[in-house]
């Protein structure tokens, strides 16, 4: 499907899960290499840029985690920018851009930015809206972080387990999305540069500064979540030893009570105390005295 819109003089053609029909309407109007038309039609596994002629192609990913579609854990967005165009290409809904094409609605928003000077520039607003995005996403990881933290504290260790898990995939997945963002950028920063002049360089690194910001929170998170993890260990093994010293006790303690009993109900000729006056009383009264004793001695070798 395509959606195009225009502002002044640039162009913005944005396609999803494109066919090959589409793709070569595209590239006959925009003079697209056919290398970059091929490579539209499917998901690419890793980032890369690569300089044309007449524009630059980046392939992105970038993870998911609260606005995922199709249970994907990410989403690939190729941008083919050219200096009065920007081509942007998804297999799937990617929200960032869904929504930013809603200001194209309104041009006096636009009339107000640097936008229609060349395509770089919406290249940068639309790399700052997908940068949001993964904030946000981060934020609800945060989010996620502070109420395992008062559920660990709240005696929910076992529970906070599968949390924890599930938290600490997540966070992995998104390391992994980003992991090449940063070549990429650095690349683009080089091509940018010449492609359109030095007056562009402060935006190509604003947009590797979002990414910083990015990858810092993203290892926030990660060093908390690891110390949570930690934490919730601790508590879950000293409340684990805790039940298994207190059964340990009581194993102890019963140890001799059965024992006795198990003497004085042996069925014998000659049994001690047994057939004697107050028998019964005796016997319970050696088994009290057994079990006070033993709880003398745990408390001595403070065990209790």
């Amino acid at each position: 499907m395509i959606s195009r819109y225009t502002h002044k003089k640039i162009t913005w053609v944005d396609i999803e899960s494109p066919d090959k029909e589409e793709v070569r309407t595209v590239m006959d109007e925009f003079r697209i290499h056919p290398i970059i038309a091929d490579e539209l039609l499917a998901p690419t596994l890793r980032p890369k840029v690569d300089v044309y002629e007449n524009c630059i192609y980046l392939i992105f990913h970038f993870p998911t985690i609260i606005h995922q579609h199709n249970g994907h854990t990410e989403q690939e967005v190729d941008f083919v920018v050219g200096k009065n165009f920007i081509i942007t290409t998804h297999y799937d809904l990617v929200d960032p851009l869904h929504d930013f094409s809603k200001v194209f609605e309104v041009n006096s928003i636009l009339d107000k930015s640097n936008i229609s000077e060349h395509a770089g520039f919406l290249f940068y607003y639309l790399m700052r809206e997908l940068y949001k995005n993964l904030m946000e996403e981060l934020d609800t990881v945060t989010e996620i972080l502070e109420n395992i933290e008062k559920e660990i504290f709240n005696g929910n260790e076992a529970k906070m387990v599968k949390v924890i898990s599930d938290t600490a995939r997540d966070l992995l997945n998104f390391k992994q999305a980003i992991r090449y963002h940063k070549e990429v950028l650095e690349s683009f920063e080089l091509a940018g540069e010449k492609f359109f002049g030095s007056d562009f360089l402060y935006y190509l690194r604003a947009i590797t500064g979002e990414y910083y910001r990015i990858n810092s929170l993203l290892d926030g998170n990660k060093e908390t979540l690891d110390e949570l993890r930690n934490t919730n260990d601790s508590l879950l093994t000293t409340k684990t030893n805790e039940i298994m010293k207190n059964l340990t006790i009581l194993a102890f303690i019963t140890f001799p009570l059965s024992l006795i009993a198990a003497i004085f109900g042996m069925n014998t000729i000659y049994m001690p105390i047994v057939g004697e006056p107050f028998d019964f009383l005796i016997i319970v009264g050696i088994m009290v005295a057994a079990t006070v004793g033993m709880f003398i001695w745990f408390k001595n070798k403070k065990w209790i």
